[in-house]
């Protein structure tokens, strides 16, 4: 398959992006690829592609189908496995979440959880303590949070951003004056006389 030079750049730097957020660049290559070219693809014409070798094409494909962002499908009369990922970025960003929460945030809170309730705690500074309990009260209220928005359709977590996105102006303390451009002050009108 040949790519176009926007497909190029984006599953590049997709890749890249991958890279920094601690994921192969094989594996957010070949999740770029299948998301722009929306349809499926066999493990070949991946990594021809590509130009990745079959066994990082393998390899990747497992790690995306474990993340649950890429599924296999079948064409008819053809005996190859075929793959596929969702074409709704809402579907991808929540699945995304969910899978890091529950890899990376739920064990975080339950370590947090048997430190506060270890008698061992109390022998600790109370400064400490106060850290470690406000951690874990933090990232309960974050959980929660998160588990909440990922139960809401893609159409009202979207609007619950753009709103959030608005309403954030006017709670900031240190950006008063982002409030008043925009609630401008009316000046006093002068006395009639």
């Amino acid at each position: 398959m040949e790519l176009t030079d926007i497909s190029r750049r984006f599953i590049v730097h997709w890749g890249e992006m991958g890279s920094n957020w601690g994921v192969n660049r094989s594996v957010a290559q070949i999740h770029a690829l299948l998301y722009v070219h929306g349809q499926p693809l066999h493990a070949e014409d991946l990594a021809d592609t590509l130009v990745l070798a079959r066994s990082n094409v393998s390899n990747s494909l497992k790690e995306l189908i474990n993340w649950r962002l890429v599924r296999v499908t079948h064409l008819l009369g053809d005996r190859r496995d075929y793959y596929e990922t969702s074409g709704d970025v809402w579907e991808l960003f929540r699945t995304i979440v969910r899978e890091r929460k529950e890899r990376e945030f739920d064990p975080t809170v339950a370590l947090l959880r048997e430190l506060s309730s270890d008698p061992a705690l109390e022998k600790e500074s109370p400064a400490m303590q106060d850290r470690l309990r406000s951690t874990l009260d933090f990232m309960q209220t974050l959980g929660s949070w998160s588990d909440e928005m990922l139960r809401l359709s893609p159409a009202t977590l979207e609007k619950i951003l753009k709103l959030g996105a608005q309403v954030q102006r006017f709670v900031r303390p240190a950006d008063a004056g982002d409030a008043l451009s925009v609630f401008p002050v009316t000046p006093p009108m002068p006395p009639m006389g």
